[in-house]
């Protein structure tokens, strides 16, 4: 009778992981669409009045995804470096309370060191958005 239940609530525990993996992918998959989609829609008043060349268009709306896209894995490589340093921190204090205090001030600076990523991929990213060093060249108008 106990095997029963434990298969009941194995399956039921499939049935609610596949549910979440299912929306997971709808919503990774829905905010990427709209991600991709948008700059074209931000970057319609790049346009000329008569609409005789799709050049600042297709610069801008590169800048754009090359921005975001500079910004994202900043972000994702300072969250993983942070996190792996807290990690690290966190089994080293358990194993040893003792030198906590050398731990922590290590583990701070490693995660200056983590975030400075992030912050150098934000300026990377706002130089393509608002000093672009190749705009002369696109945007001669």
């Amino acid at each position: 009778m106990e095997k029963g239940k434990n298969l009941i609530h194995q399956e039921r525990g499939k049935t609610m992981l596949q549910k979440i993996e299912k929306g997971l992918f709808t919503l990774v998959i829905s905010s990427a669409v709209l991600l991709l989609n948008s700059p074209f829609v931000l970057a319609a008043e790049a346009l000329p009045a008569g609409g005789e060349s799709y050049t600042k268009v297709l610069f801008a709306v590169g800048a754009m995804i090359a921005a975001g896209f500079a910004i994202g894995v900043g972000a994702v490589g300072a969250g993983l470096g942070i996190g792996t340093a807290a990690s690290g921190a966190c089994s080293a204090v358990g194993r040893n309370p003792g030198v906590q205090g050398k731990i922590m001030m290590t583990m701070l600076v490693g995660m200056a060191m983590a975030e400075s990523i992030a912050i150098y991929a934000l300026v990377v990213s706002l130089v393509l958005l608002y000093a672009n060093p190749f705009m002369k060249y696109f945007l001669v108008g």
